[in-house]
């Protein structure tokens, strides 16, 4: 039965069912936090302050997850996720690449706003 577990393993290595742990250096964590944080202030920058702009970083068995996420005034939240591989957690995430994340989530909050707003009837041209 053992074989039908994909965590199977020689005993003592790995309890049936049980996800590897993934681990993170202390400068990779800290590398990846502050490339969330920079991608938060940059997608807050591209908004008004009525905007609520978040993120959330997990350590799951496939490895790190970051989310970024925005809480437009009107319209449905929006937001981005993304597992940075090891080479990425060690040579740290291209400046492009944070900020497409942040243009991306901005645009698509002010879509979302857009959308919520549309039929609302102008009150003076």
């Amino acid at each position: 039965m053992n074989g039908n577990n994909p965590y199977a393993g020689p005993p003592g290595v790995m309890d049936a069912g049980e996800p590897a742990a993934v681990d993170l250096t202390p400068e990779q964590e800290q590398r990846l936090r502050r490339t969330v944080a920079g991608i938060v202030a940059r997608t807050e920058s591209y908004l008004p302050d009525s905007y609520a702009v978040g993120s959330e970083l997990s350590v799951g068995a496939d490895g790190p997850q970051a989310t970024v996420a925005v809480n437009p005034p009107a319209g449905h939240p929006v937001s981005a996720g993304f597992s940075p591989d090891a080479d990425e957690l060690d040579a740290g995430i291209a400046d492009s690449d944070a900020d497409e994340v942040a243009r991306g989530l901005a645009a698509s909050a002010a879509v979302q706003v857009m959308s919520a707003v549309d039929d609302v009837t102008p009150t003076a041209k």
